[in-house]
This record gives structure tokens, C-alpha cells and sequence, in this order.
């Protein structure tokens, strides 16, 4: 045998990963990779371009609210199948295990800078925060306590839309969340709506785009159809921009455009100014 031998791969033992997974993220939009725990200390805003990854609906509470003050209502809500759509209860329950969550909204009183709120904070992560019975559910009964207690309430909206495996019943939900704000207004209580990425379909048709306030974040897409099925329909060519916030705004849908990092004093404001007026 020679001095020097080659060796082969079988040799050189189990092969190891050279990193661990989930410890940096690329960015969408500048393609800069970031490091997860300093992305998350970030309110998942990238550092160096400012793009607003998607918040679940635990971090956006916790950027939001009083430490230790949400407490959730109507958590055991759970859809049923009533058009015996294929398979739809084991994509419920899919999305449930993958997500610790029951439903694609959360709900919630809490204070923020100690003035008492009613939130409802949209999960695009389960389902794409479709809206079927059980959330246009959760976010009327989200309502009308606001309205009963006399409060604020916050809608954190993002969705791909109504609940297809629901049909109608899904698409009964418009009516039905439109309604109780108008109740809500009618006992002169305000609505702050804020628009996150992305705010799409019948969302964007009904509960989203009717608040008293409307706040964006930056840069989310805004919209009832996407920009390739109003280009295939309308046969024209979009203008730069369509169906973001910045457009949004620009047109007067949206009233401000609010970073994430500021959002939390941005409502507080806001709160404590409609308080003032309310005890006027």
C-alpha cells in the first residue's frame, strides 16, 4: 500500500448539516439574509429595507397591547362542514395542529396604554385567514362586546378572501360583520381598521375598508381581485403601484401608513384622542 492512500466518501463518516435550519432568513424583497432572533427583536421588519414580514396573531398582540392584559373570547368556536365540502374538517383540523390555532382570527379584550380595547387580530397562517362562519362569527361577537362595553374596537385584517369550501354561508359573513358596525357606530363608538399584508377579497369587500380610521402598513397589498385577474378582465395596463398601500392611500382609501414599530403608539393616540372626544 502506498504512503498515501486515497479515501473514499463511505470514510469520511455521517455527514453534517453545516448549519442548523431556521436560524437566518432571506428577504424577499432586497434579498439580504437575516438572522431569525434579530429579525424578531425587529417586530420581523427587515433591517435594511423595511419589509413587514407576515406578524401570527401571538407577536402582533404581544407588539401591541399591555403586558398581560389580552384575554380571549370565544376561543372554542369551531367550524362544521355544512355544505359537505371534501375533506374541508380535515383541513381544519390540519391547519389547528400546524398552527396551536382554532380559527383564522383571534379575539380579545386588552388595554393599550391602559385604554380598554376589543381586538381582532387576523392568522394568515391558517387557511390564509379565509373567512368562513366561524371567524365573520368570532369577529361580530368581537363587535358587538365593544359595543356593549363601550369601547373601542381593532381590526388587524389580513386575508385571501371568504372561505370557499363554505359558499355562501362564508359570503354571509360581509353582511353580517358590516352589521354590527353599523350598530356600533350608531352608538357613536369608534372603529380603527388596519390593513395588513395581504387584505384581499371579500375582507377587503366588507369589514377592512369601512372603519371610522384606516391604517396600513407599508407596502401590503390591498385589494378585492389580484392584479392578474383585473388585468385579464379589464384588458388595460395597471398604473405603478396597484393594490398597494402607498396607491391605497394616495386614492383615499387608506388614512395614514403606519411602520410597525410605531403602530403600537400610532393606536394609543389615537385611543386617547377619540377617549377625550367621547368625554366631551
Amino acid at each position: 500500500m502506498g504512503f498515501f492512500s486515497k479515501r473514499s466518501v463511505s470514510n469520511l463518516g455521517e455527514k453534517k448539516k453545516d448549519m442548523p435550519e431556521g436560524l437566518w432568513v432571506k428577504c424577499p424583497s432586497c434579498n439580504e439574509s437575516l438572522y431569525e432572533q434579530t429579525l424578531a427583536k425587529n417586530l420581523r421588519v427587515c433591517v435594511h429595507c423595511d419589509h413587514h414580514f407576515t406578524l401570527n396573531s401571538d407577536e402582533r398582540i404581544a407588539s401591541l397591547v399591555d403586558e398581560g392584559s389580552f384575554r380571549e373570547i370565544d376561543a372554542d368556536l369551531d367550524s362544521v362542514n355544512a355544505l359537505g365540502f371534501k375533506d374541508y374538517l380535515g383541513k381544519v383540523k390540519a391547519y389547528q395542529a400546524k398552527t396551536g390555532l382554532n380559527e383564522a382570527v383571534v379575539t380579545g379584550k386588552a388595554t393599550i396604554d391602559g385604554m380598554p380595547v376589543v381586538l381582532a387580530i387576523m392568522d394568515f397562517r391558517f387557511l390564509g385567514a379565509s373567512m368562513g362562519s366561524v371567524v365573520g362569527e368570532k369577529i361580530t361577537r368581537a363587535i358587538e362586546l365593544a359595543t356593549k362595553e363601550r369601547c373601542s374596537v381593532i381590526i388587524f385584517s389580513a386575508s385571501g378572501g371568504a372561505r370557499m369550501h363554505e359558499g355562501i354561508l362564508s359570503l354571509m359573513q360581509m353582511a353580517k360583520t358590516c352589521g354590527a358596525l353599523a350598530r356600533h357606530s350608531d352608538a357613536k363608538l369608534p372603529y380603527i381598521s388596519v390593513l395588513t399584508h395581504p387584505t384581499t377579497g371579500g375582507v377587503t369587500a366588507s369589514f377592512a375598508t369601512i372603519g371610522d380610521i384606516i391604517l396600513a402598513e407599508p407596502k401590503c397589498m390591498i385589494g378585492f381581485a389580484g392584479p392578474r385577474v383585473v388585468k385579464e378582465t379589464t384588458h388595460a395596463d395597471l398604473p405603478p403601484g396597484f393594490q398597494t398601500a402607498e396607491f391605497m392611500k394616495e386614492h383615499g382609501l387608506v388614512d395614514r401608513i403606519v411602520p410597525r414599530a410605531q403602530m403600537r403608539d400610532i393606536l394609543a393616540k389615537l385611543l386617547s384622542y377619540i377617549q377625550c372626544k367621547n368625554a366631551a
